[in-house]
């Protein structure tokens, strides 16, 4: 992979697209559960929810006038898609069926460690970087931490059985996190929401057939699934993909992947205090020292960063003068 340059980009629109990325898909772990328990089978809630949200974003940049067909986009599309939307995200899905929410969103927590790891390009930046290797252990630490009583739980009742599922999202999290290095460095011609009009509708016709040969259509019947069931696919498909999905792209276009991969130990704590405030939850000094300890790592991964950022801007000052 080639080393691509960071464009330019507002603060106050990267503001907006991280806490989207934060907020909204903290947030989908509840969401997918509750359309698998109102009876949507996985692989066609991935279906469903992609080639819709694929096709309304791809009808939105038509209606724009961007320019849409551009053979080696579809292609470096139709990979990225693959690899986060139908490997990433869909053995989560699948996954949910099985695991407590607690394991996945652990699991899944692992992506900014695989994203230093697979970075070839920006290893010589971040394996030196101190801060960014210690706030990712640290982090890491502190989705444990934050889960450690679910933990305890889920182990006293045979969590040998569970193995196979957390290798299973082992690898997904290693999918995600490789298709969004291989997007970052091979960035669009186009806009970043062409891009992921093309990896949405590619990756949900993909998961049809998977649905298809998974049996979920024998006796399917649309009409039993509960209204709560489409309601969750409509956040899904509106918030989760269109919004919290672009955004993501988007952000990793304009700032450097280690800082957009955050999202994964920020996306458990939201979860958390979602259901404090909605669910009225009971949070216990363990969780709430995870919390802290979790946000302790992502300051530490983007203080480089921002000292970074800092100095060239006062070097830049310096040469205007």
């Amino acid at each position: 992979m080639a080393t691509t340059s960071q464009k330019s980009a507002s603060p106050l629109l990267v503001v907006l697209a991280f806490a989207t990325v934060y907020i909204v898909w903290g947030s989908t772990y509840f969401f997918i559960r509750m359309s698998e328990q109102g009876g949507m089978p996985p692989f066609l809630l991935g279906a469903i929810r992609f080639t819709i949200a694929g096709a309304l974003l791809m009808g939105w940049c038509i209606i724009k006038g961007e320019k849409i067909f551009v053979k080696r986009d579809i292609i470096n599309a139709a990979v990225t898609g693959i690899l986060l939307l139908l490997v990433g995200n869909g053995i989560v899905i699948w996954a949910e069926k099985t695991l407590p929410s607690a394991m996945v969103a652990i699991m899944v927590s692992s992506a900014p460690i695989w994203f230093v790891l697979l970075d070839k390009p920006n290893w010589n930046t971040n394996l030196r970087n101190k801060s960014t290797i210690v706030g990712l252990i640290i982090g890491f630490a502190g989705v444990i931490l934050l889960f450690s009583e679910q933990l305890q739980v889920v182990f006293s009742g045979g969590g040998a059985a569970m193995l196979p599922w957390m290798l299973l999202l082992l690898f997904g999290s290693i999918s995600w996190s490789y298709g969004s290095l291989y997007a970052k460095h091979r960035p669009s011609t186009g806009s970043a929401s062409v891009s992921t009009a093309w990896q949405m509708l590619i990756a949900g016709f993909v998961y049809l057939p998977i649905s298809v040969v998974h049996g979920e259509f024998k006796g399917l019947n649309l009409g039993s699934i509960q209204t709560t069931g489409w309601l969750s696919v409509l956040y899904l498909i509106v918030f989760g993909s269109i919004a919290a999905y672009n955004a993501y792209v988007w952000l990793l276009q304009v700032r450097p992947a280690t800082q957009v991969s955050t999202y994964a130990y920020v996306n458990p704590v939201i979860a958390v205090i979602l259901g404090v405030v909605f669910a009225h939850e009971n949070i216990s000094l363990i969780q709430l020292a995870g919390l802290f300890v979790i946000l302790a790592s992502v300051l530490l991964i983007n203080l480089a960063k921002y000292r970074k950022e800092k100095l060239v801007r006062l070097n830049e000052l310096d040469l205007v003068k």
